[in-house]
C-alpha cells in the first residue's frame, strides 16, 4: 500500500466548493472521477479541510491510499490529463503511511484579492472582489492587528459551522498592496465556516469608514456585542498554502 500526497489549484468558480455537494459539481468529484479514470479504480481522497462555492486553491492539500504501484509522475500528469482545465495537480508525493492531509496539517495561509478600482477588470473580475471608492488602509492596519493571537471567533463565522469549538489562533493578518490590487493575507492554524471572509469584510467596513477599528477587539472578546461581520464575497477567496 502507498499513500499519495496531491497538491491541487483550481479555479473555484464554477464548482460548489472543493466537497461533494448535491447541488451542482465538486472539485473533490472531478479530482476523484479523473482518478478512476486514469487507475480504473476507486480511490476516494481526503482533503486539508473544504472551501466554498466559487472560492479558489493554489494548494490545496489531499491524500488517498493505493495498491497500484504507479510511478510518483503517474499522480501529477496522469491524473492531469482527464481532469478539466479548471483544475490542476501541482505536485504528487509518496508520504508516510499516518500522514492525513488535514490532521497532520499545522496551519493554513489564505490570501483575499481586493480590485481597488472605479472601473471592472474583466481579467480579475473572477479572483477578486471590487471596491470602487478609496479605503482607510492605515486604519484597517490597526483593527488587524486585534487579529493576531488566540482569540474567540464566534462572532466571524456562518450559520451551519459545526466546529466543536470557536477558539482559533492567527499568526498574522497582513495588507499587501500590488498597485490596483490589495491582498489580505491571513495566517493561522485553523478556520471556522467564512472566517477569512467575514474578517475581510469587517476590515473594508472599516476601511469604508463604517465602523470604526476598535469594533474588532470587540466582537472577539463580545460576540453579538456589535453589529454582525458582513461577509466578503467568495471570488476574492484563494487557499494559498497548508503547513506540514
Amino acid at each position: 500500500m502507498m499513500r499519495i500526497k496531491l497538491t491541487v489549484a483550481y479555479d473555484g468558480t464554477d464548482f460548489v466548493g472543493w466537497q461533494y455537494q448535491p447541488n451542482g459539481v465538486s472539485v473533490q468529484q472531478r479530482l476523484e472521477e479523473a482518478i478512476a479514470q486514469l487507475t480504473g479504480s476507486v480511490h476516494a481522497v481526503h482533503s486539508s479541510g473544504r472551501t466554498d462555492a466559487g472560492v479558489h486553491a493554489r494548494g490545496m492539500v489531499c491524500h488517498l491510499t493505493t495498491e497500484l504501484m504507479l510511478p510518483v509522475k503517474a499522480w501529477r500528469e496522469g491524473v492531469n490529463r482527464f481532469l478539466p482545465e479548471a483544475i490542476a495537480v501541482r505536485r504528487a508525493e509518496v508520504v508516510e503511511d499516518d500522514f492525513h492531509a488535514r490532521f497532520s496539517a499545522q496551519g493554513k495561509f489564505y490570501r483575499y484579492t481586493i480590485l481597488r478600482d472605479s472601473v471592472r477588470s474583466p481579467l480579475e473580475r473572477r479572483i477578486s472582489w471590487q471596491i470602487k471608492q478609496p479605503l482607510d488602509l492605515a486604519a484597517m492596519r490597526k483593527a488587524a492587528e486585534s487579529f493576531v493571537g488566540d482569540h474567540d471567533f464566534a462572532a466571524f463565522r456562518t450559520s451551519g459551522c459545526a466546529a466543536e469549538t470557536t477558539v482559533r489562533n492567527m499568526t498574522s493578518v497582513s495588507l499587501v498592496e500590488d498597485g490596483d490590487l490589495l491582498y489580505i493575507d491571513v495566517r493561522g492554524g485553523g478556520f471556522l465556516r467564512n472566517m477569512v471572509r467575514m474578517m475581510v469584510g469587517t476590515l473594508v467596513d472599516i476601511g469604508r469608514g463604517k465602523r470604526p477599528p476598535e469594533d474588532i477587539a470587540r466582537m472577539l472578546s463580545a460576540p453579538g456585542s456589535v453589529p454582525p461581520a458582513l461577509t466578503a464575497p467568495a471570488q476574492g477567496l484563494c487557499l494559498m498554502d497548508v503547513v506540514y
